[in-house]
């Protein structure tokens, strides 16, 4: 079947015929060891439709299928577009290529509203089927028609497709006519939600009026209702006037449970003292910022667990400066002071394959991610360097990963071939490094030898060093102020000291939060937040050092 490029895709929809009706078993995508249903094959004759869906349709149930997903709808008249705008991969854009059940010419994102009513058939006989919410691209789109970051493209374009909740069973075929029985929510087109849970996500009343939509499928619906959440929990800080100073606020919490992971490595579980009701869930990658109460603050990764209660990894170092001296000899039952507890890494949806590259207590970083990847069946695969065997924290939740982790054993002699991984990583990865100093400046040369951008690669310096020789640092914009920055301080740790609105996160090179400008002077450049053409005129004043004489401005 031709796709069709005559149809007004505005002209309003009140009936249509499903050309063809498709359904897949769950298979291997290729190329990867993913299991998806988006290969769907044409059904001949009539298909039992149930409050699950198709006969025979399987599905990822992390990220389809269920009541709100039971049948996905697709307009076979967007193909006509994709070829042309991606001639490249012009033959992949046929009827069936998205992965839906039903194949239409007519009704689309810009004429069916969610909550629609849509009967299939003879009233009685067919299905009643209910439009629930815009379909969600991911990955799989990625690499279904070999295009990097596609996935955007199709939502940005309000070209997703649409899911159907079954209100009455049936039976469907091809040539069966469907039709819009009551509209619902006139004014919540696909299009149009996809607008504000897409493109306009600050608009607060927008979210308010949609997380109201009561026949919106709950993963949709549920994003508005966070947002609103959001806003009046900002509201509300702000009525209370706790969002008035930029000065970091410290929390008491208590040394709920310590554990020794290895003869060097302990977990630590913090637990505040006063739950903040409204803290919701850590992000993927975040950082607690501790205040140690022999001055020292100290940032480090949370391995699980939610802002009121969080579990660390902390190695002890031979050549501590304190931070984990101190915390190895710390009791249960000690009270810490936590302050910002952020995160600067995104979880890449939109590719293929995630290869995490972790020495040591670096893996830290990456375990919370790597849990959550394997729940929602992301192939990833873990490259992990160790001292031994005897030196592996956290075996439980590396265990669950299976024969998804490489660990490569120091003390027997095997050592990480980074260049190897770069080269043999298939298409569209995305790689995530953690780990010593030594590591960490391999795995950069050799990602941009292989020709990988700042879109391709994360990187999580951990224990960034940020010593080095002294140096005197002007403040233009401050009245000319000069300081002095000593071999054991940080610019960033001086600039504090006089100035009650510097910005920072994570402290350790990754975010770029406490970026300054630099106006005149020679810098070394340590951490990753810089692209190459920021650092003639900027550096991060958390683990960056100037060379003699410098001038900058915050």
């Amino acid at each position: 079947m031709a796709p069709a490029a005559d149809v007004d895709l505005y002209a309003p929809f009140e009936k249509d015929v499903i050309l063809e009706v498709r359904s897949s078993k769950m298979k291997p995508m290729p190329g990867l060891s993913v299991l998806s249903g988006i290969d769907k094959l044409v059904r001949e004759g009539r298909v039992p439709v149930s409050m699950i869906g198709l006969d025979e349709d399987e599905h990822d149930l992390v990220f389809h299928g269920g009541p709100d997903k039971a049948i996905l709808g697709y307009c076979s008249s967007h193909y006509p577009d994709w070829q042309t705008e991606y001639p490249e991969a012009a033959s992949r854009f046929q009827p069936g290529a998205f992965g839906e059940n039903f194949v239409t010419r007519h009704m689309n994102e810009r004429n069916v509203c969610v909550g629609d009513l849509h009967q299939v058939g003879e009233p009685g006989a067919g299905p009643l089927l209910q439009v629930s919410l815009p379909r969600q691209p991911c990955f799989k789109l990625n690499h279904r028609f070999q295009l990097k970051n596609f996935a955007p493209k199709v939502y940005a374009a309000s070209r997703t497709g649409w899911y159907y909740r079954v209100l009455k069973e049936g039976t469907v075929a091809a040539g069966d006519e469907i039709r819009l029985v009551e509209r619902r929510w006139p004014k919540w087109t696909i299009e149009r939600v996809q607008e504000y849970l897409h493109r306009t996500q600050d608009d607060h009343v927008m979210n308010e009026e949609l997380a109201a939509v009561e026949d919106m499928g709950i993963e949709s619906r549920g994003n508005f209702q966070k947002r609103v959440a959001k806003q009046k929990a900002r509201e509300k800080r702000a009525v209370a006037g706790e969002d008035s100073g930029k000065a970091e606020r410290w929390k008491e919490y208590r040394i709920a449970e310590k554990k020794r992971q290895t003869d060097r490595i302990a977990s630590f579980v913090l637990e505040a003292v006063e739950k903040d009701p409204e803290a919701g869930e850590a992000q993927l990658g975040s950082h607690a910022r501790l205040k140690l109460p022999n001055g020292l603050i100290r940032t480090y990764s949370i391995v699980s667990g939610t802002p009121n209660r969080f579990e660390l990894g902390i190695a002890l170092e031979e050549a501590s400066r304190g931070g984990s001296k101190f915390m190895h000899g710390t009791t249960e039952g000690d009270i810490i002071q936590v302050g910002r507890i952020t995160s600067d890494v995104q979880p890449k949806g939109a590719a293929s394959q995630h290869v995490f590259i972790a020495g040591g207590i670096g893996i830290t970083a990456f375990l919370a991610m790597l849990d959550m990847y394997r729940q929602i069946h992301w192939q990833t695969v873990l490259h992990y360097a160790v001292r031994s065997e005897s030196d592996i924290p956290f075996r439980e939740t590396l265990d669950l990963l299976g024969d998804a982790v490489k660990i490569y054993d120091a003390s027997k002699g095997q050592r990480m071939d980074i260049p190897a991984i770069m080269k043999n990583m298939g298409w569209n990865s995305h790689v995530y490094v953690c780990g010593p100093s030594r590591m960490m400046d391999e795995a950069l040369r050799v990602s941009k030898e292989a020709g990988l951008t700042e879109a391709d690669i994360h990187f999580e310096a951990f224990a960034a060093d940020t010593t080095g020789d002294p140096f005197e640092v002007k403040v233009a914009n401050r009245g000319g102020k000069k300081l002095q920055v000593g071999e054991e301080e940080t610019l960033l740790e001086v600039l504090k000291k006089h100035f009650d609105d510097v910005a920072s996160s994570c402290e350790v090179g990754n975010c770029g939060t406490c970026k300054v400008s630099l106006k005149c002077g020679n810098v070394e450049h340590r951490g990753t937040a810089l692209m190459e053409d920021e650092k003639k005129d900027s550096m991060l004043s958390c683990v960056s050092r100037g060379m003699g004489k410098i001038v900058i401005e915050i």
